[in-house]
């Protein structure tokens, strides 16, 4: 465990059980919702790879143009 997360549940175990429960709630939301990120990604691989070769394909049948921020 690092010393930042050892310090916080040191803090967080100083607050009332309802306080506890509800940032444990989000911790774990996140945690969970982290995961599902993960796993999205990892099997999006392919379409990233399709997408990126499309790209390279358009760019270098000279169908793209610069992108110019400040006419966004």
């Amino acid at each position: 465990m690092t010393q930042l997360l050892e310090t916080a549940l040191e803090r967080l175990m100083s607050l009332p059980d309802a306080q506890q429960d509800s940032i444990a709630s989000l911790i774990l939301a996140e945690i969970e919702e982290e995961a599902r990120w993960d796993t999205s990604f990892a099997q999006s691989q392919d379409a990233l790879a399709a997408l990126a070769a499309e790209a390279m394909a358009e760019y270098q049948a000279g169908q793209t143009q610069v992108l110019n921020p400040e006419t966004l």
